[in-house]
């Protein structure tokens, strides 16, 4: 028996070492080499405090403010528990419930037609995480958030045409636009009366 328990410990010792030291250590360190940024979360600093990551979304509600998409990670964009809401597209309370209110909040708040509202607004991605917007999501958002900042709604939409992020290599994914980035440039741009610019923007809790 000890012939036959010596080589299985020796094997689990070995493998716990590859696989739980040897190759997460160079994955680690070939990422921090070729993609630093990546391997350490882009995380985004304003005035030298971290206010998020641009690869993690989080919760906007205020009115001067472009929101994200619906999240259903955790109560929203929780990044350790990240998840979808696994309906599918004939799950009636999908539809009926979760979409449909979407929907009439978004022709409330801020203006959109029914039928022609860009599908992610109204719905969750995959992750709950996603840190990007649609550039049709944005613009639908943009009289909202002029209003809201009292600026002219051609200025705010000339900023975020220089915040929509084309596809990568010219034909990967879609055109794009990160929130948190986008907002923090609205914050400096078009400061709020009651703050200072280029401060951190305030995420409510979603709703």
């Amino acid at each position: 028996m000890l012939k036959q328990l010596k080589p299985a410990v020796l094997m689990t010792l070995v493998l716990c070492v590859l696989t739980g030291v040897v190759y997460p250590g160079l994955v680690t360190g070939l990422a921090r080499a070729f993609f630093p940024g990546q391997a350490d979360g882009r995380l985004v600093t304003v005035n030298g405090r971290v206010v998020g990551s641009a690869l993690i979304g989080q919760p906007f509600t205020r009115p001067e403010y472009f929101h994200p998409r619906p999240s259903a990670a955790g109560q929203g964009y929780d990044a350790s528990a990240s998840s979808g809401t696994n309906r599918g597209p004939t799950d009636a309370k999908l539809a009926d419930t979760l979409i449909a209110l979407r929907v009439d909040s978004t022709v409330t708040v801020d203006g959109g037609v029914k039928g022609k509202i860009p599908s992610d607004m109204v719905t969750a991605s995959a992750s709950g995480l996603d840190p990007d917007i649609s550039p049709a999501n944005a613009q639908l958002q943009v009289a909202r958030v002029a209003k809201a900042r009292g600026v002219d709604a051609a200025a705010v939409r000339a900023l975020l045409d220089a915040h929509t992020q084309e596809r990568q290599f010219g034909f990967l994914g879609e055109p794009r636009v990160n929130v948190l980035l986008l907002n923090i440039a609205i914050d400096s741009a078009f400061p709020m009366p009651s703050e200072p610019a280029a401060t951190r923007p305030q995420p409510a809790p979603s709703k």
